[in-house]
C-alpha cells in the first residue's frame, strides 16, 4: 500500500507551483496557470484514496518542473504589458 505525501509536502508544493506560475510576465499564460494550480490542488484536496493521491502528487511535481522552465523562458521573452494589467507609470 502507498503511503500518501504529508500535507506539509503538498502545501509546500502548492506554494511552489502557485509562486512560479504567477512569475510569468503574460498577463493570460499567469492566469491561466494560477487557475489551473488552484484547480489541481483542489482535487488533490479532495482526494482520499492514498494510491490516487500519490499518483496525483508525482504528477504535480513533475508539472512544476515544466512549469519553472516555461517561466524562465517567458521571462526571457516577455512581450509588453496589456491594457488590463496594472500599469507601473501614472500619466498625466
Amino acid at each position: 500500500m502507498a503511503t500518501p505525501p504529508a500535507r506539509k509536502a503538498i502545501l509546500d508544493l502548492y506554494a511552489s507551483t502557485l509562486r512560479t506560475a504567477k512569475s510569468f510576465n503574460s498577463y493570460n499564460f499567469r492566469t491561466y496557470f494560477v487557475r489551473r494550480t488552484e484547480d489541481t490542488f483542489r482535487g488533490i484536496q479532495a482526494e482520499h484514496d492514498p494510491i490516487k493521491l500519490s499518483h496525483a502528487y508525482n504528477e504535480a511535481v513533475k508539472e512544476l518542473s515544466v512549469l519553472r522552465r516555461c517561466a524562465v523562458m517567458n521571462q526571457l521573452y516577455g512581450g509588453a504589458r496589456l491594457a488590463v494589467e496594472e500599469q507601473s507609470e501614472v500619466r498625466t
